[in-house]
């Protein structure tokens, strides 16, 4: 019995003096991850307004371009010619005005004579505008920041209605993912979400949900979910893979 007792005190005193070994804390679950695809905010087929002859192309694929940019130039003998035949009959009615100013003042012209001076002014000005549209018409300008994915046509080319150039516009770049249908209503427009493009260029962006689709498709059981990607200076390139992982709002 007292062998009992002593053995008893042994045990309750090496469990007091053990060290207590704490719980594991339970391991955080990551968030899902998707599989998505960086694209271009927009694509732009740039086209003349009217048919021509090419007479330049002043950029290469690969260019950066600046929306009102000049990027081509049609031949444009003609237009020029009428540009300065309607200026220089502006200059003429100017200066029959204002040498009749003078008779005028005086009463030594009628009324009517001063105003059909006044009205083939107004006539030569407005004839001179429309030259002056007609003109810039062969000019092409870009019609967004971007750069240059593909130059269809150089000079010495026939315009038609084929495009001339392709020009990408990258600021913003648009993420496109596409989502299980089990997902439908956890993911919001406004949403925040991390972008971790493929090597070799990776790195950690984040961008904003402006698109969630309202249809399902029944074939996969997905719909689509688009992002918004600021790209300032144009550091990340369109066309890569990349993984999304949607951001839960605090």
């Amino acid at each position: 019995m007292m062998r009992m007792k002593r053995f008893l005190a042994v045990v309750c005193l090496a469990g007091i003096l053990s060290p207590v070994r704490p719980m594991a804390a339970p391991r955080a679950i990551p968030a899902e991850e998707f599989d998505a695809m960086i694209y271009p905010n927009e694509t732009v087929k740039l086209s003349s307004q009217i048919a021509g002859i090419l007479e330049e192309v002043s950029v290469e694929r690969g260019d950066v371009v600046k929306a009102g940019q000049v990027v081509a130039r049609l031949k444009a003998g003609v237009e020029k010619v009428e540009v300065a035949l309607a200026g220089a009959n502006v200059d003429y009615q100017r200066r029959k005005i204002e040498r009749n100013a003078e008779l005028a003042r005086k009463k030594l012209i009628s009324a009517q004579e001063n105003d059909d001076l006044e009205g083939d002014l107004k006539k030569g000005e407005l004839i001179l505008q429309e030259a002056g549209e007609k003109l810039k018409m062969r000019t092409i300008l870009s019609t967004v920041d971007g750069v240059v994915t593909e130059r269809l046509l150089s000079p010495g080319d026939y315009v038609g209605e084929a495009p001339i150039l392709k020009i990408a516009s990258i600021d913003p770049l648009k993420v496109e993912v596409i989502v299980s249908a089990r997902k439908y209503g956890s993911i919001r427009k406004g949403m925040r979400a991390e972008i971790r493009p493929e090597a070799p260029v990776g790195g950690l962006y984040y961008g904003k949900v402006t698109i969630v689709d309202k249809v399902i498709d029944p074939a996969s059981s997905t719909f689509g979910v688009r992002i918004e990607l600021a790209n300032p200076g144009f550091r990340l390139p369109s066309g890569l893979k990349c993984r999304v992982r949607f951001l839960k709002e605090p």
